[in-house]
Order: structure tokens, then sequence, then C-alpha cells
């Protein structure tokens, strides 16, 4: 059994305000917006359906995985909600922080211990992550691009640094 499987993770097509909701999002200036105040908002709805839903999967129709990684200096644990794309009977995830000019703190959590847990609603399994390979990389911006568009736009704005792209495996 896959990753998408064992966590119930599909993705559908999302109704019109669902898409002009992606499109806010994926826009510079929704980008900005969101990359500040997403992940607070998104963890309080989550809280109050008791790990039912997210506000991004509300507003958007993108459901939310969190990633629980160690951090690398820390230690400690640090939950993450993502996006998570589907690729094969896994999934796959995307560094690309809103097209932000930094790479996320998670990628380097997730690059010195790949050995994480993956939840999405009230389910959460181990999972183990490796870097994309080439034709993998390519087929989860495809994959990415045709489920939010943000991911291509992000692309496009990132420069200056390489965007990480993980496959998640169930440990």
């Amino acid at each position: 059994m896959g990753v998408q499987a064992a966590l119930g993770y599909q993705h559908k097509a999302g109704n019109p305000i669902h898409r002009a909701m992606r499109s806010i999002a994926a826009s510079r200036p929704g980008a900005v917006f969101f990359s500040k105040t997403i992940q607070p908002i998104d963890g309080a709805v989550h809280t109050l359906t008791g790990n039912m839903t997210t506000a991004t999967e509300l507003l958007a129709g993108l459901p939310v995985v969190y990633l629980t990684t160690v951090g690398r200096k820390s230690g400690q644990p640090r939950r993450t909600p993502l996006i998570a794309v589907p690729i094969g009977d896994d999934l796959a995830l995307l560094g690309t922080n809103f097209g932000g000019k930094r790479t996320p703190g998670w990628v380097f959590n997730l690059e010195a211990e790949p050995h994480v847990k993956l939840g999405y609603r009230t389910t959460e399994i181990d999972v183990v992550a490796r870097s994309a390979t080439a034709d993998e990389f390519e087929a989860v911006f495809a994959a990415g691009g045709s489920i939010y568009g943000g991911y291509t736009k992000y692309r496009e704005r990132v420069d200056g640094r390489d965007i990480r792209v993980f496959v998640l495996e169930q440990a």
C-alpha cells in the first residue's frame, strides 16, 4: 500500500470558489500574504475541527498534510502543513516556499533526517523521504501544476536557489 492509500489522501478538481482562491494564492501578492498567514490559520482550523480539515482545504479545496520532522539544530519536533503531490502510489513535497528567496526550513530538516511522520486528518504514518530523481522532479512539477497552478508560478519566480523535491514512501 502506498502513502496516498495509507492516509486516504486525494485531490479533487475544486469548485469555482476553490479555483478562484488558488489563483489568488498563486499570484505574487497572494503568495506573500499566505506565506505569512496561512500556517497559524490552518493550525487553528485543524484543531477546531478535530483534525478533520484546514482553512486551505475549505477555501481552496487543497488537502493539507502535516509533516513532522526533527529540527536539525534543535533536535525538537517540527510540524509543518504542506500540500502534497500524488506521484504513483506515494506523495511528493515541493520546497517552493511560496516562490520565496529562501529554502524552507523543513527541507533542511528532511535532508538531515529523512525518517519522519506524515499526517492527514486523523491518520499519521511513518514515511521515509528521498530526493526525487530528475524524471520524478519534472513529473512532480507537472502533476503539482495541474493541481495548483501556484507551483508553476513559484518555480518561475524562484531565482538563485534550487527547489528541492522529495518523494515520500512508507517506512
